[in-house]
């Protein structure tokens, strides 16, 4: 009787594997051959993985947005989303009120603390602009190299934003999730703490946020004190990014680490914690303008881009394979951007004709 149940047990063991290898395998086959890889390991390697961690201490977006089913779990696990919470009365009351976090500018950087939405038009317009710089590839040879490294700041942008979006699609279409924007109009940082921490895929500082910084900053805190603390948080949250990059990078092109982007990130941090303590000892004191303070962290951004960001994807030639992959991309996703970019108006059309079913 005890061999017969040590059998029965042998049969369940060995069809839980085949069935996690078949799944696996179907994995492998179908969806991560149909996502390019970058996207896979940022959506499941970092952002998913965090989300998960933070999971089992009872943390982070899969405890705290109380998923009503598992189609909502699997949403928040594996779409870059954040789902946007109900405003709470003190927070209504007193709006200035925000996260103590560095990580996060001060209110009198941003004029608002509402996310804005993506419009069907501004996407539309985003998708367009993309195809547009994909065209102009078409003359790099006759196009000065600083020029296509611009071009390439821009493509990076806006092929994170229109990937973003699409991801996070079928969440708001068949979920019906209220989702908070992916990014907040970067092109206006005021600072690089605003640039990292308010604006630029606002996805990646709130998941270092709850996995990275705070504990961190709690456990340096307590044997350093608060002013060792921040700063430290910052590098540490920083560092991770970097690595994180890294491991995309690896899963791109499949070639040793030059650690290049690492250091990218690194530098950003010491320069981005920086900036809060010059802030802190001014307290609002001196004060550069708005208009200058951007130019300069945008200008920073770009310049080290080139010199630690782009150099091992140009060496591999991964951005002469991924212009080409993306030009099939945007002419799949083209006509339905169309659509959703004339919807309006033709429905308003139909209005004046007296036609109010909208179809």
């Amino acid at each position: 009787m005890e061999e017969e149940r040590d059998m029965e047990s042998e049969i369940r063991n060995l069809m839980k594997v085949w069935l996690s290898t078949l799944v696996s395998l179907c994995y492998c086959y179908y969806i991560v051959s149909k996502i390019p890889k970058g996207v896979t390991a940022f959506l499941l390697t970092w952002l998913g993985n965090s989300k998960l961690l933070l999971y089992a201490f009872d943390q982070g977006p899969l405890s705290f947005d109380h998923p009503k089913s598992f189609l909502h779990f699997l949403a928040i696990a594996c779409l870059p989303i954040k789902i946007k919470p109900n405003p709470s009365p003190k927070s209504v009351s007193n709006p200035s009120a925000t996260s103590q976090n560095p990580l996060k500018a001060k209110s009198g950087e941003s004029s608002s603390l509402q996310l804005p939405k993506t419009s069907p038009l501004v996407l539309a317009f985003k998708v367009l602009l993309f195809s547009l710089m994909l065209r102009i590839y078409d003359y790099r040879p006759h196009l000065h190299q600083n020029l296509i490294m611009i071009l390439y700041c821009g493509h990076v942008y806006l092929l994170l934003e229109i990937v973003l979006i699409v991801c996070s699609a079928p969440a708001r279409a068949l979920l019906g999730l209220e989702i908070e924007p992916q990014s907040n109009e970067p092109y206006f940082s005021t600072s690089l703490q605003d640039f990292w921490g308010r604006r630029w895929n606002l996805m990646v500082p709130s998941i270092l946020r709850p996995t990275v910084y705070d504990p961190t900053r709690r456990i340096v805190e307590q044997i350093y004190g608060i002013k060792w603390a921040l700063a430290t948080a910052v590098l540490a949250a920083f560092l991770v990014s970097g690595l994180m990059h890294e491991l995309i990078y690896f899963y791109v092109m499949r070639v040793a680490p030059t650690w290049e982007v690492t250091w990218f990130f690194v530098l950003h941090g010491v320069c981005t914690a920086v900036e809060i303590v010059i802030k802190k000892a001014l307290t609002g004191r001196v004060r550069l303008n708005r208009a200058i303070s951007g130019a300069f962290a945008l200008g920073f951004v770009m310049v080290t881009a080139f010199w630690l960001f782009f150099p091992q994807i140009l060496r591999n030639g991964v951005d002469i394979r991924a212009i080409g992959e993306y030009s099939l991309l945007v002419d799949l996703v083209r006509p339905i951007v169309e659509e959703i970019q004339w919807s309006p108006f033709q429905a308003h059309d139909r209005h004046l004709k007296g036609t109010v079913t909208v179809t």
